[in-house]
């Protein structure tokens, strides 16, 4: 079964994009059917993935104002199996635009929705911000990952994030549970790494999913996009690359339902 993924934090700097993009590369390259969906008016995923922003592309922009299908914006990466619906600065004037429509926080999952078998997975990289994009990218998805960067503030506005998320479940009838929370940017060795990971887990409790991958600070994984690929084709060995494969071996061990606490 195809599963849609948002990749959300309001954060910014905890690494909804790089997760989006090299857990995606990882995944199409373990024989994968993987669409990305650059959901940030930043278009960062879409320049991690070796696509221009310019005017001369349908973007998901295009998508939303219904200039475009989904089918005329997509766009085949340099990775076999993974797809993009790219972003770009035109994204920014999108909020005001769809609250002027009827059923505004849906707008994205009426659009997908007739393309959603054609993968396995299908990642939204979240805009740091709880406005009228996250929303419709939360009612479109079946799942959320939440990356906590591994410093002081981690858990800084989660109240905020979990409020917003049980806005959608209720009001919208579009429940989005919890898939994992990701320890971005950690180091074991420190004491800050192991006090905001205890945090975490005290945070979260029990009950929710919390994947045994932690993704480490890596120079890697800053260096990749500059050269538009993924990490895990910049440096095949390098610990961010080995850290988002293990990643992707935990999302396709829970495939069909089944755990991998």
């Amino acid at each position: 079964m195809s599963e849609i993924i948002a990749i959300l934090n309001q954060k910014g700097g905890c690494g909804k994009t790089t997760t989006a993009v090299n857990l995606a590369a990882a995944l199409a390259l373990s024989d994968r059917n993987v669409l990305v969906i650059d959901m940030d008016p930043q278009g960062n995923a879409t320049t991690g993935l070796g696509v221009e922003k310019n005017d001369q592309i349908n973007t998901i922009y295009s998508v939303l104002s219904g200039q475009s299908t989904v089918e005329e914006s997509i766009i085949q990466t340099s990775i076999p199996q993974l797809d993009l619906l790219p972003s770009n600065i035109d994204l920014s004037g999108a909020e005001l635009e769809l609250s002027k429509t009827i059923g505004p926080h849906s707008i994205l999952k009426e659009a997908v929705d007739g393309y959603v078998d054609n993968y396995d997975y299908i990642f939204i990289d979240v805009p740091p911000s709880l406005g009228l994009l996250t929303l419709n990218s939360i009612v479109a998805s079946d799942s959320v990952i939440i990356p906590i960067q591994a410093e002081f503030y981690a858990l800084e506005g989660m109240a905020d994030l979990i409020q917003a998320m049980d806005l959608v479940k209720t009001r919208l009838n579009s429940p989005s549970p919890i898939k994992g929370i990701l320890l971005t940017l950690y180091d074991s060795r420190t004491r800050l790494g192991r006090d905001v990971y205890n945090n975490v887990k005290q945070y979260f409790g029990e009950t929710e999913y919390i994947f045994k991958t932690t993704i480490p600070r890596n120079v890697k994984l800053a260096e990749a996009p500059s050269h538009g690929i993924p990490c895990i084709l910049y440096d095949e060995e390098c610990s961010g690359t080995e850290a988002y494969q293990k990643l992707a071996k935990e999302i396709i061990q829970m495939e069909g339902g089944g755990d991998n606490k």
